[in-house]
């Protein structure tokens, strides 16, 4: 299972003696098991703060977070969680890195490394497992941060602009894989973009949030199949129009 639902979640900031800042307002939406949601909106709108409430690491000034009926109150094994930046140990190789959550978990060191050699796998990296991060590529640094989130077999993978930082050809690729893997893993995955193109490419539905004070825009359903096409005109007109939302400042 991973559904997860999510009510009238509000989050502020306050530095010093200043004015309180509303980085989420009043958030409400559910994610059903094995869905694949996108949430987009412009830079400051609280899109990272929602993915740090969803995973227990930050506690909202008010509302909940609800995962397969059980209240997030702090991080969880049930969630797991890829950076834009890769965060791997430069001094593990690939293996040991993979394996570095179930050793945290006190599994035995023959399960450890048959999972992660399982997941090496899922993600096209076997023949680098003794590898270190500083012999790979952006791209396949990332594939192991996956592999690593998902070697402890969470029921929701979040995922904060994981290709952010990546050329567009590499970014496309991984996009493809990522879709590959999750119709194997079929986990629950909740991803942010800055990227129209790469919502609409892989999500089954997308969360538009409004400028900050974050709140649900618009919820826009993807209804095109995969694998889908970028140049086809349905691709096209829901690009635009969310494009044309976002440009609007969708106004809640």
């Amino acid at each position: 299972m991973g559904r997860l639902v999510i009510r009238d979640l509000t989050q502020s900031f306050q530095k010093d003696c200043g004015p309180e800042l509303v980085a989420l307002d009043h958030i409400s939406l559910d994610v059903d098991d094995k869905e694949f949601v996108c949430i987009l909106g412009p830079s400051g709108c609280g899109k990272t703060t929602l993915l740090r409430l969803i995973a227990g690491l930050d506690t909202g000034r008010s509302g909940s977070v609800v995962l397969d009926g059980e209240e997030i109150r702090g991080p969880s094994q049930k969630i797991g969680f890829v950076f834009q930046e890769y965060s791997l140990f430069p001094w593990r190789n690939v293996t040991d890195n993979i394996a570095f959550g179930l050793e945290m978990q006190k599994k035995p060191r023959d399960e450890r490394y048959r999972i992660a050699e399982q997941y090496l796998k899922l993600v096209g990296l076997t023949q680098f497992a003794n590898s270190y991060p500083s012999e790979l590529s952006g791209g396949m640094r990332q594939r192991v941060a996956v592999a690593r989130a998902l070697a402890l077999d969470p029921v929701i993978l979040l995922m904060d602009e994981p290709f952010g930082a990546l050329d567009a050809q590499t970014r496309n690729m991984l996009q493809k894989e990522l879709l590959e893997i999750w119709e194997k893993t079929r986990k629950t995955i909740i991803f942010i973009t800055h990227s129209v193109d790469e919502a609409v490419y892989l999500s089954d539905r997308i969360i538009v949030l409004s400028p900050r004070p974050g709140r649900v825009c618009k919820i826009v359903p993807i209804d095109l199949p995969r694998p889908r096409n970028r140049t086809s005109t349905e691709f096209a007109t829901l690009r635009r129009d969310i494009l044309d939302l976002i440009s609007d400042n969708c106004v809640v």
